[in-house]
């Protein structure tokens, strides 16, 4: 049972920092200072979720 967590663990960690990778490359490209505040607003939590911090 525990080996089946750590898998879904490794692959939830694995799509969130997907997510949050590829947020970074849409606030890289974005030129509209609106929409890069939105971007790093959104991108907080799968940053603290990516550190392990809640």
């Amino acid at each position: 049972m525990e080996i089946i967590q750590t898998v879904i663990t490794f692959i939830y960690y694995l799509i969130v920092g997907y997510a949050a990778v590829t947020m970074i490359y849409n606030l890289i490209r974005e030129k509209s200072w609106e929409k890069e505040i939105l971007y790093i607003i959104v991108l907080i939590p799968f940053i603290l979720r990516l550190l392990r911090l809640k």
